[in-house]
């Protein structure tokens, strides 16, 4: 097959208004492809992270939107004496929207000592130490930080909160790239209104013999009767619950994704079966000239399997360098799914690109290679 490879490629270019349509066509399909496996992925990342299963969150009872939630800070204290609790990290949280947005904001207050015990971040500009002095300062997610085009020192305001951008950092968890950390008492100050003392929720850290389930039930009942009732679940179940919508969507979605890689079966078969039928003469000649009908199958499915694998590599690398430059992500209710590339998922595609073109060039190289000679000569 390999000794034909010019012959293939000037196939292909002989015909190039169809070439470069078909493979423009499956680009854009892989690249589609892509951004929906990175969403899936991310809500994945999200709600299955082993670690969220050792952490509780803590939120008042029948509310949903972060700034509905009211808790009394002091229930930390109370929470702190249970058996199996670790740490409490009381918590303020503003978005400036509750619905679901390409572009929410999502403001986390946590005191700047457990912020550094309790999240693996790396600074990649600004430092510490003027994060911890500065009242109206802030941590900005390296996501964040690129579709808004900030840079340590810039102010940033979001309806009435404005912050004072003293660092940007990497997260080891991809959803808080898209987050911004300040001061617990400064987001409880803001907005004009005085908060202080009462936080949206509770993030309680469990010792590694300690039995979820039994803690959070413990959480709630000492609170049942006290002045918020409240409701305790994992911070897996809690992400999964509050992004339950979401998750249907991007389910539902999922099968967009089997479309893509039909629509790419499609158009390369359609453009390898129009290239056979193009050349049913050449093919012959080939024959007489001592190229076997297996050599002939083998030309066709090096033609089929070139279109898709051109195509659905334009469409990979496209998708993850679109996905890693913009820092896309979708948040409803605080919480962020992250849409972050992967190589496992760029070398999914690439083999999903060889298999369909494998697949695409079967029944057009078996028709040309059964092919009679004399009646092959005789057409065109």
């Amino acid at each position: 097959m390999f000794p034909f490879a010019p012959y293939v490629i000037k196939s292909l270019w002989r015909h190039r208004a169809r070439t470069i349509l078909t493979v423009s066509g499956t680009a854009v399909a892989l690249l589609v492809f892509c951004f929906i496996g990175s969403v899936q992925k991310g809500l994945l990342a999200l709600t299955e992270d082993q670690q969220a299963d050792r952490t509780l969150i803590v939120f008042q009872e029948n509310r949903f939107c972060p700034q509905s939630s009211k808790l009394p800070q002091d229930y930390a204290t109370t929470i702190s004496k249970l058996s199996g609790v670790t740490e409490v990290v009381p918590m303020k949280v503003f978005t400036n929207n509750c619905r679901a947005s390409l572009d929410s904001i999502v403001f986390q207050g946590i005191s700047a000592e457990q912020l550094r015990v309790c999240r693996d971040l790396t600074l990649l500009s600004g430092d510490w130490s003027a994060f911890e002095k500065q009242d109206d300062a802030a941590l900005i997610g390296q996501a964040v930080a690129g579709r808004r085009k900030l840079v340590t020192g810039d102010k940033f305001t979001i309806g009435d909160v404005s912050v004072v951008v003293q660092g940007i950092f990497e997260s080891a968890v991809a959803a808080e790239d898209n987050l911004v950390f300040t001061h617990l008492d400064f987001l409880q100050r803001t907005r004009g209104v005085n908060e202080y003392g009462t936080v949206t929720q509770l993030e309680v850290h469990l010792a590694d013999n300690a039995d979820p389930e039994a803690v959070g039930a413990k959480i709630d009942a000492e609170f049942h009767s006290g002045p918020v009732a409240t409701t305790t679940r994992t911070k897996g179940m809690f992400q999964a619950d509050t992004v339950a919508d979401l998750a249907e969507l991007i389910g539902f979605v999922h099968w967009l994704g089997y479309a893509c890689v039909g629509l790419v079966l499609s158009l390369v078969a359609t453009t390898t079966v129009m290239a056979v039928q193009d050349r049913i003469k050449e093919h012959a000649v080939l024959q007489t000239l001592g190229v076997r009908p297996l050599g002939v199958f083998r030309l066709v499915i090096a033609e089929s399997l070139l279109l898709s694998v051109i195509g659905g590599m334009i469409g990979v690398v496209g998708s993850m360098l679109f996905l890693s430059s913009t820092g896309l992500s979708v948040a409803a209710e605080g919480v962020t799914i992250a849409f972050r590339p992967s190589w496992d998922l760029a070398v999914q595609g690439i083999l999903i690109a060889v298999v369909v073109g494998l697949v695409a060039g079967i029944a057009p190289g078996w028709q040309a290679a059964q092919s009679q000679i004399v009646n092959a000569l005789k057409q065109g």
